[in-house]
């Protein structure tokens, strides 16, 4: 539901389950964002914390363990993962108890095995179907493995496949690297068709973690535009994106309307502050439109956007700048954009 533009209450205001993506939002490997922790305790004083990834290389236990070891409280329950909606979908594909090909590392063969499949590692055992999903282990052996078994042969049916998540990129400490997604495209380019995701942007992990913990009134706060805020969209819920992680304000500003969140925040500490109303407003002497938020200001003349006033906030000058373009009728690529808009500056 998108955000009255008088309102200024916080992004928590109602809100009965915060649900947090990680990789990019909590932490960029093994290390936690700034004021991530602090925030995220500081919301769970009054309201229910879920924590939902598509990264499939670990248990649930290990990425609760990792989270407390940064400062969080967090048991493994609190914890969504993209296998953990796989198993879902599997199971009303394939019969419980079937031999199942895993392309992946221990997050995936434990809810594997939890959820009664047998595992191989060979397309030679016969399995009824593949899974697939990220390990920084995974190599050429396991895809050629997953590409043999999902090759149909003449008369039989195509096997299953089903992958926890196809980001293409996966924010580390040192930088960005590629995902999930390549791994998926280079088992796709093999045997010439795509999968079922179960995870982001897809409404399965998001449905699980809305049935886990209860919520009535949740708010997702994502990193990415094309899997994070998509896939709170197609559930239902409203999003933030928080620029820690993969998006910038490039990607923001050419958002297309189905990836475009409620809320735009610098970091997590911004989820307590009043959100800023967007004042929009027809100048009478040019029938320009003025785009305000706090003290920022952007001008949209027919398909130019420029800054009129830059404000003293970066992130209010983004909030003021999409609020420009998105309403502005143009798609992106129409529009000539002030590149202080975006600039990484």
């Amino acid at each position: 539901m998108p955000r009255r533009a008088d309102s200024t209450d916080s992004p928590l205001a109602g809100v009965d389950v915060l649900l947090a993506d990680l990789d990019g939002v909590v932490y960029a490997g093994p290390s936690a964002l700034p004021y991530a922790v602090e925030s995220i305790n500081r919301a769970q004083q009054s309201i229910r914390i879920g924590y939902l990834t598509n990264n499939a290389s670990r248990t649930d236990t290990a990425v609760a363990s990792h989270l407390t070891a940064l400062g969080l409280s967090v048991a493994p329950e609190d914890v969504v993962t993209s296998p953990q909606a796989a198993m879902v979908v599997l199971a009303a594909l394939v019969p419980a108890g079937s031999t199942v090909l895993v392309v992946g590392g221990a997050g995936l063969v434990d809810e594997l095995t939890k959820a009664g499949f047998s595992v191989t590692r060979s397309a030679e055992d016969h399995p009824a179907a593949v899974v697939q999903g990220f390990a920084p282990e995974v190599g050429w052996v396991q895809l050629a493995e997953a590409a043999f078994a999902l090759q149909a042969k003449p008369g039989e049916a195509e096997l299953p496949w089903v992958v926890t998540n196809t980001d293409w990129t996966i924010p580390q400490e040192r930088g960005i690297a590629p995902g999930n997604g390549t791994l998926v495209s280079a088992v796709h380019t093999a045997i010439g068709r795509l999968p079922v995701v179960a995870g982001k942007p897809e409404k399965a992990i998001f449905d699980a973690a809305v049935a886990r913990f209860g919520a009535l009134s949740p708010l997702f706060i994502g990193d990415r535009l094309d899997t994070d805020i998509l896939g709170a969209q197609r559930a239902g819920m409203p999003s933030a994106l928080v620029m820690t992680g993969i998006d910038r304000a490039k990607q923001v500003l050419a958002a297309p309307v189905e990836s475009r969140p409620n809320y735009l925040l610098g970091d997590l500490r911004e989820l307590f502050e009043p959100y800023p109303a967007v004042i929009t407003t027809t100048e009478k002497r040019t029938g320009d439109t003025l785009v305000t938020v706090a003290d920022a200001v952007v001008r949209r003349h027919d398909d130019l956007v420029r800054i009129e006033r830059a404000g003293s906030r970066s992130i209010d000058l983004l909030r003021a700048g999409s609020a420009a373009i998105w309403n502005s009728g143009y798609a992106i690529y129409a529009l000539d954009v002030d590149p202080g808009l975006y600039s990484e500056e």
